[in-house]
């Protein structure tokens, strides 16, 4: 450069010679349209502000639709008016330029290549400001704080002003007022300023923005993500630097052609990028909050909210996925190391995607079959649905056909999944069917479990919460598969019975129970006193208001069962309900023992029986036991302690 400003007032320059006087009229009349055209773009500016913080309070504020919804259309808005201004300065540009300026009604070649210099940085500059909005919160599409979005927004503003006006309007004057050699040496030299400085920029923010990047991987729930941002921050600043790298060298060597592919592509990346940010936003802000049923709905089907609220989150986890996978193609596609198109175009890509496209609507059609059939269970099973407290059978037999449905869905959907995907599932199947028959046939005390317990679950041979008798085991019925029972008796021991050690299932929980009481009275007792007592105990256990409800009818006394050795035998049986027959008999046992004493009803207990003679008549105390006696005969006692 030095050598060829040197030429020049040398005169050695042959291809340009030096008009300092047209130079000095040309500089004064461009300045004069840079001026007007930049006072009226800051006025316009000025006059639309109000504007702008209405939309921008509206986008905060708003509540017709979502915060991101509301944000792009805003953030529109506010493009629109900001293209309509700069357009609205380029016009006024034009008309001093040309009624003003120079020889009226003709436009200058310096003035009209500012002016559409003008229109293109600025529209780049109204593209940064979608980005980096520092003045309106509510117009900035980029997640960060205002004093982050103001220092970049700042940057490359003048950045672009520098590249842009120094290439576009810089060196073609110097080219045709001074020497095209000039020019492309100020080409040049403003290129290496400017990459000097973008690197100096990305240096300075190395650290700060390796931070920034570390806290948003930590708010990320996509571990893809989270692993992408984390690498990203401790490798960004080389991207850039190689980024600018080419960019620099590219101008340098290709202006013509590589350059504007290069801002093209940058413009497409840029876009794709945000795009996708807007759309995973998008998406947590509908589907990713808590789905909150309404309270009917919520009484009905209890477990319905929580299954939704735990399938949600994968579902966003899926369709992030996704939204990274079509932006990293697409920004492969805008840089040409993807052709897209063309990939969808061929054989291979439509196969592919149409694939993935019908595995995405089995799924969802199999969650929604699913969803479906255990809401409905869920609606069977609960008591507030209008039908009442469901049966031990209903719930058993519900249970295990929710279990049972959820297996095959799994398999079935595996299955059609494998086979869109283009696996061929006939080998699978019949390897699945010679793999059972040999499971079969090794395991034959399974299928008998599983064949043995689908007749008792279908002869509604025992539920869930019945007291049983299972293969020597009483207790009560906890659990129920397919294979075995499991029971905890009255110990608290917890036993699993599998269904091919049982022979004869005893259940005592069905229709109704029974207590079946004998009561022992003394040889020297009357029988009908003794049953006339035990029936005043029944009525005061139907008088019980505890026990009164459980009996399903008047009380049955059998009689007398056996003269044993040292008492008189009695049968009686109440009739209760079924699982109430202990608790009866408990009560009833306790009133019987009242009655007995309060009618001075001898309950016996063994003695030994003495004879001494035929004498039934004396009775005579033993001092040494503290017993007494009734001489029966001569020689006949008999001795009771």
């Amino acid at each position: 450069m030095v050598g060829i400003v040197g030429g020049l007032f040398s005169g050695e320059e042959a291809d340009s010679v030096f008009d300092m006087a047209a130079f000095t009229s040309a500089a004064i009349n461009l300045g004069m349209v840079i001026v007007a055209t930049f006072a009226l773009f800051i006025i316009v500016r000025r006059l639309a502000k109000p504007l702008f913080t209405k939309i921008s309070g509206w986008s905060l504020n708003g509540n017709n639709l979502t915060p991101v919804l509301r944000l792009v259309v805003c953030v529109a808005i506010a493009a629109v008016i900001d293209v309509l201004l700069v357009g609205l300065a380029y016009v006024g540009g034009n008309l001093v330029a040309t009624f003003a300026v120079g020889e009226a009604g003709e436009l200058s070649t310096r003035a009209s290549l500012f002016l559409n210099a003008f229109l293109i940085i600025e529209l780049l500059k109204a593209a940064v400001r979608m980005l980096f909005s520092s003045r309106y919160e509510g117009l900035r599409l980029l997640p960060i704080s205002a004093q982050e979005a103001s220092y970049w927004n700042r940057w490359l503003a003048r950045l672009i002003g520098m590249v842009g006006y120094g290439l576009m309007v810089v060196v073609p004057l110097v080219n045709f007022y001074v020497a095209a050699s000039l020019g492309q040496a100020v080409g040049t030299l403003i290129m290496v300023l400017a990459f000097i400085y973008a690197v100096v920029v990305v240096l300075k923010n190395r650290t700060r923005l390796r931070d920034n990047l570390n806290e948003m991987a930590a708010k990320s729930t996509l571990t893809a993500s989270r692993v992408s941002l984390q690498l990203f921050a401790r490798t960004w600043h080389l991207f850039a630097l190689l980024y600018f790298l080419m960019v620099f060298v590219l101008t340098l060597t290709r202006p013509g052609d590589a350059l504007p592919f290069v801002m093209f592509a940058t413009l497409k990346s840029l876009a794709t990028i945000v795009v996708g940010l807007l759309v995973s936003s998008f998406l947590t802000q509908t589907i990713g909050r808590r789905i909150t049923l309404s309270d009917d709905l919520r009484r009905k089907l209890p477990l319905l909210e929580k299954r939704l609220n735990s399938y949600v989150p994968n579902a966003l986890r899926v369709l992030r996925t996704i939204i990274l996978i079509v932006v990293i193609m697409m920004v492969l596609n805008a840089w040409g190391a993807f052709d897209l198109a063309a990939w969808y175009a061929s054989e291979g890509g439509a196969r592919l995607v149409g694939n993935l496209s019908s595995v995405a609507v089995i799924l969802i059609v199999a969650l929604a079959v699913w969803l479906g059939l255990a809401s409905l269970i869920e609606h069977k099973l609960n008591p507030e649905t209008g039908y009442g407290e469901p049966s031990a059978r209903a719930k058993t037999l519900l249970s295990l056909f929710r279990n049972a449905l959820a297996i095959a869905m799994v398999t079935i959907t595996g299955m059609i999944v494998l086979s869109e995907i283009g696996i061929n599932i006939g080998p699978l199947i019949a390897g699945a069917g010679v793999l059972g028959l040999a499971i079969g046939f090794g395991a034959q005390k399974l299928v008998q479990d599983v064949i043995t317990g689908v007749f008792i679950q279908v002869e509604n041979a025992m539920n869930t919460g019945d007291v049983v008798t299972v293969g020597g085991v009483t207790g009560t019925a906890e659990r129920l598969s397919i294979r075995s029972v499991g029971i905890r008796d009255l110990s608290g021991t917890y036993h699993i019975v599998p269904f091919s050690s049982v022979d004869t299932v005893s259940n005592y929980m069905r229709e109704y129970g029974n207590h079946v009481g004998e009561y022992g009275i003394g040889y020297s007792e009357s029988i009908d006193e003794a049953i006339e007592q035990l029936k005043l105990a029944f009525e005061d256990l139907k008088a019980s208001e505890e026990h009164g409800n459980k009996l399903l009818a008047d009380l049955t006394v059998a009689g007398v069962t056996a003269l044993a050795d040292s008492s008189v035998n009695i049968r009686v049986v109440i009739k209760t309900t079924p699982g109430d027959q202990w608790a009866v008999g408990r009560a009833y046992n306790r009133l019987v023992k009242l009655r007995f004493d309060e009618a001075g009803i001898e309950i016996p207990f063994p003695h030994t029986t003495l004879y001494f003679g035929d004498n039934k008549t004396a009775i005579h105390r033993l001092p040494m036991c503290g017993c007494w006696s009734r001489p029966l005969k001569r020689r006949r006692w008999r001795i009771q302690r």
